[in-house]
C-alpha cells in the first residue's frame, strides 16, 4: 500500500522536460540555463549555463555559445532566473529514522501533552491488544500548554496507562535520549519500584520511589530491546518491506527539501548490505554516507566487511564509526563540567566510558575510518577532545568529528581548531533549544560556549550543518535561517546570542563544500565545478541577497542528483 502511494507521489513530483529527440544528442546530458548560479568555491556571476554529462559537471558557459545547437542536449532546464547552488548536504541525520517517523506516531509539531494523549488514544483504537504502540518527537520544554501534576518537568504515565491498558507504549523523546512508557510496557519489561537505575541512565520516580513512566539515557535500553524483540517476531519479508518503505519515504522527504546527500549518524551493520544493493541497482535517488554504529565486539570482529566507499557510482559510502559520550541537554543528559543551573546536584550522564570510547577510536584509527562522537555537554566535549588528541598524527588527515559540539568550555574552542576536529553542528538545534538553554546552563555558560559557531569559525575550525532529523524537521532552509539570525523560524523571539551567527556565505558553505569536506568528499561534491557530481538545487530566493524574512518564504523549485531531475515543485 505504502509503495503504491509512494509511486504515485514520485510520479507527481518528478517532472523531466526533455529536448526533442535527436539521434546526435547525448542521451545523458543536462543543460541548466537562465539561472543565478552560486558556488562557495568561486564567483559564478558570469556563468550563463551549466552542462553535465553522465551525472558529472563538464562545462560552465560564460557566454552564449551553449545556444548554438540546443538539440545536442538531451535535457534543457530553464532555471527561470532562480538561484542555482550545490545541493544541500545533511551533515547529521538519521535516514531510516526519518522514514520511520512517517510510519509511526509523530509528535514533533505538538504543543501540548494533551495532543500527545489524543494521538495515542486514536492509535490504540486501531491496534490489536498486546501489540506495541510506537511514537517519537515529544518535548516537554516545547509545549506551550504545561501539563499538570508533573515530576521533574514530565507528566506521569497514568493518563496514558488508562487509555492503553492492553498495549505497551514506547514514546521516544524528540532528542532520542529519553522515552515515555505506560504501565503495560513497564510490566512487560519488569520495571518496578525496586528496579535500580542503570549505569549512565535514570528512572524518573515520584516521592515514593515509584517510576513515573519516564526513562532517560541507558534506562531506555530495556524497552528498546523489548520492542526490537517484538519486531523480530515478524517474518523477514515483512521486516524487509517495512524497512524499504521507510527508506523510500526518507528519499522523498530529502528530495523535496533539496537534499542531494545525507550523512547518516548511526547505521547498523545489517543495513550496510541493503544500502549497497540499492546503490548498485540504481535505486538510491540521493547519495548516502553513513557512520557505522555497533558494539565494540562487532566492530573488532566484522569491520572489514562493512567498510564501503563509493558503491553504485558514488551513491553509498560507509567509512566512519559512531559512538556517544553523553545525552541531550533537554533531558538533563548532557555531561557538564559544573552542575546544571536548574538541577544543582546533577552534572548529566556519561553514557559510554572513556575507556570504551578510546577503544573505538583505536579501531577507527587502525582501519583508517573517521571517528564521529556524539558530545553535547562541555565535559563530554572536553573528554572527546582529549581522546582525539592522543591519536593526532601529523602524517594522517583524520577529519574526526564531534557530532553536535553544542556546549563548549571557552578553553576548548581553540583546541578543536588546532586539532582540526570538525564541529558537526545543527543550527536549528540552537534556536529550538534556546528557550531552555539559559535555564540549564546559566547566562555566562550559554553566552561563552553554547552553539559557538562564530568562535569556532574565527579560530579556523570547520563547522558543518544539518538538522538531526527526525529530531528536528528536515528543512535545510529553516536551519540556514537559524544559522544567520540565531532565531527560530517559527517561534521567532529575540536572537540567541546573535554575536555567534554565521554569515550567509558561511552558512551555505556549512551545508555544501564544508559538509562534503567533513566526509572526505569535497573532490566530488559541494560546489559547482567541472568534474564534480551534478548535484544541484534550484531555489526561488537568492540566499545571499534576500531578506531574512524571505528565507522563510523560500521554496525548493528543483532537486537534481547525478544530472537527473529528481524533484520539481508541483
Amino acid at each position: 500500500m505504502i509503495k503504491n502511494l509512494l509511486f504515485l507521489t514520485l510520479l507527481s513530483l518528478i517532472i523531466i522536460s526533455c529536448a526533442p529527440t535527436n539521434p546526435s544528442h547525448d542521451e545523458h546530458s543536462l543543460l541548466i540555463h537562465n539561472g543565478s548560479f552560486y558556488s562557495p568555491h568561486d564567483d559564478l556571476s558570469q556563468v550563463e549555463a551549466i552542462l553535465s554529462k553522465n551525472g558529472v559537471i563538464t562545462q560552465l558557459f560564460t557566454d552564449k555559445s551553449w545556444q548554438r545547437d540546443t538539440s545536442n542536449y538531451h535535457q534543457l532546464l530553464d532555471a527561470q532566473s532562480n538561484f542555482v547552488m550545490p545541493g544541500f548536504i545533511e551533515s547529521h541525520g538519521h535516514f531510516h529514522g526519518l522514514g520511520s517517523s512517517f510510519q509511526h506516531l509523530n509528535f514533533l509539531s505538538d504543543t501540548s501533552w494533551q495532543q500527545v494523549v489524543e494521538k495515542v488514544s486514536d492509535k490504540v483504537t486501531q491496534t490489536q491488544s498486546d501489540n506495541w504502540v510506537y511514537g517519537r518527537g515529544w518535548h516537554q520544554e516545547k509545549w506551550s500548554i504545561a501539563p499538570t501534576n508533573t515530576i521533574d518537568g514530565y507528566p506521569t504515565h497514568h493518563t496514558l496507562s488508562e487509555i492503553s491498558p492492553n498495549n505497551p507504549l514506547l514514546l521516544v523523546h524528540a532528542s532520542g535520549h529519553s522515552l515515555f512508557a505506560n504501565e503495560r510496557a513497564m510490566k512487560t519489561v519488569g520495571i518496578n519500584k525496586e528496579t535500580p537505575d542503570p549505569i549512565g541512565g535514570k528512572i524518573i520516580r515520584d516521592g515514593n520511589g515509584v517510576p513515573t513512566g519516564v526513562f532517560e539515557e541507558n534506562a531506555m535500553q530495556v524497552f528498546n530491546n523489548a520492542y526490537q524483540r517484538h519486531l523480530a517476531a515478524q517474518s523477514q519479508a515483512v521486516k524487509d518491506s517495512i524497512w524499504l518503505d521507510a527508506i523510500e519515504l526518507a528519499q522523498v522527504e530529502c528530495l523535496r527539501n533539496g537534499i542531494t546527500s545525507f550523512q547518516d549518524a548511526g547505521t547498523k551493520n545489517f543495513e550496510i548490505a541493503k544500502y549497497v544493493s540499492l546503490a548498485e541497482d540504481e535505486k538510491l535517488d540521493l547519495r548516502l554516507w553513513v557512520m557505522l554504529r555497533e558494539r565494540i565486539e562487532n566492530l573488532e570482529r566484522d569491520l572489514s566487511q562493512y567498510k564501503v566507499v563509493g558503491a553504485g557510482n558514488g551513491y553509498f559510502t560507509c567509512n566512519a564509526i559512531k559512538t556517544e559520550l553523553d545525552g541531550a541537554l533537554g533531558a538533563h543528559g548532557a555531561w557538564l563540567l559544573e552542575p546544571y543551573t536548574d538541577k544543582p546536584d546533577f552534572v548529566g550522564q556519561n553514557t559510554t566510558s572513556i575507556e570504551d570510547m578510546t577503544s573505538i577510536a583505536k579501531i577507527a584509527y587502525d582501519n583508517e575510518m573517521q571517528l564521529c562522537v556524539h558530545a553535547i555537554g562541555d565535559k563530554a566535549n572536553r573528554e572527546t577532545i582529549n581522546v582525539m588528541e592522543t591519536f593526532k598524527d601529523s602524517t594522517k588527515d583524520l577529519r574526526w568529528r564531534i557530532e553536535h559540539a553544542q556546549h563548549l568550555h571557552p578553553d576548548d574552542i581553540q583546541r578543536m581548531a588546532d586539532l582540526e576536529i570538525i564541529a558537526s553542528m545543527q543550527a536549528i538545534h540552537c534556536t529550538s533549544d534556546a528557550p531552555f538553554v539559559v535555564k540549564r546552563l546559566g547566562t555566562q555558560r550559554a553566552r561563552e560556549g553554547a552553539y559557538a559557531w562564530r568562535s569556532l569559525l574565527d579560530r579556523g575550525a570547520k563547522v558543518i550543518n544539518g538538522t538531526d532529523a527526525p529530531v528536528e524537521l528536515l528543512n535545510p532552509l529553516a536551519s540556514f535561517y537559524s544559522s544567520v539570525t540565531r532565531k527560530h523560524p517559527v517561534n521567532q523571539g529575540d536572537a540567541f546570542f546573535a554575536e555567534q551567527a554565521m554569515t550567509r556565505e558561511e552558512a551555505i558553505r556549512s551545508y555544501t563544500l564544508d559538509a562534503a569536506y567533513g566526509a572526505f568528499e569535497e573532490q566530488h561534491k559541494g560546489s559547482l565545478e567541472v568534474g564534480k557530481y551534478a548535484d544541484l538545487v534550484i531555489l526561488d530566493k537568492n540566499l545571499i541577497t534576500c531578506s531574512d524574512e524571505e528565507i522563510l518564504d523560500c521554496n525548493v523549485v528543483t532537486t537534481i542528483v547525478g544530472g537527473s531531475v529528481k524533484y520539481r515543485m508541483p
